[in-house]
């Protein structure tokens, strides 16, 4: 089984939230702040270097105000 982060589900899903973020006029710095973490936690996630436990998609959904079930929607098509 290929590790999720490398297949082209888990891409489309960071390329999501890059443009749910971007949408929301949010820097790195802007989203780690509310998410009360590093920056460098929201890089290593949008690069890929760093898998998202579902609990933090949540949260980072919540505060770029997009809707998580669509996001899960579309990596399932």
């Amino acid at each position: 089984m290929t590790k999720s982060i490398f297949t082209p589900e888990y891409q489309l899903f960071l390329k999501l939230l890059l443009q749910g973020r971007k949408k929301a006029g949010m820097t790195q710095v802007q989203l780690a702040a509310q998410l009360k973490k590093p920056q460098s936690f929201v890089c290593k996630f949008e690069k890929g270097e760093r898998r998202l436990d579902i609990i933090e998609f949540l949260e980072i959904a919540r505060i770029l105000n997009i809707d998580a079930g669509e996001i899960i929607q579309r990596l399932q098509k």
